[in-house]
């Protein structure tokens, strides 16, 4: 496949680290990267990410074959692997950095994205109304190298064991359909 060919999603869920755990088991994804979006700073680093006053989301960035995995299949996994009700916040991550947002490349997704939302509310998926902000991408900046893979790096470090071990765990079972051999 070249480069021409695949395509990138860009959304942010909370800690990146859980999400880029998620993401890299699905079959046709090639890469997921940890990185920032959203805010105003150029190159901002982990720590003024952390501090809320850059506007960026914790996001990973994810290069896929739309031929393998849609569009459509990563909104559900995002929308379905973290609280997508939850404003500037996951669990007791707590901020904008840790804001529900998916950044759109182009309208196509901005589209698919809206629609995928839409549905997910007039199923009443959630108890609440879900409060994911559908932005147009502008910007990705990596994180720094210690937070790329962090979870198959650490994995004996309790925020590991005890946040993502489990979401994994939830995720694997739950889109079987979709992990990578």
């Amino acid at each position: 496949m070249t480069r021409e060919q695949q395509e990138v999603a860009t959304f942010g869920s909370g800690c990146f680290w859980c999400s880029e755990a998620v993401f890299k088991d699905l079959k046709g994804v090639m890469a997921v990267t940890s990185g920032y979006s959203g805010g105003q700073r150029k190159n901002p680093s982990y720590e003024e990410v952390c501090s809320g006053s850059t506007g960026h989301a914790e996001v990973i960035q994810v290069e896929f074959d739309p031929s393998v995995i849609s569009y459509e299949q990563l909104l559900e996994v995002f929308f379905l692997t973290h609280n997508p009700t939850q404003m500037n916040r996951q669990g007791n991550d707590v901020g904008t950095q840790y804001r529900s947002v998916i950044f759109c490349h182009n309208e196509d997704q901005k589209v698919v994205a809206a629609k995928v939302q839409s549905d997910l509310e007039n199923q009443h998926v959630y108890d609440q109304p879900i409060v994911t902000a559908i932005e147009p991408f502008k910007t990705f900046y990596p994180a720094e190298a210690y937070h790329q893979n962090f979870y198959v790096k650490n994995p004996d470090q309790a925020y590991c064991q005890v946040v993502i071990d489990p979401k994994v765990a939830k995720f694997r079972q739950k889109f079987k359909a979709l992990l990578k051999a």
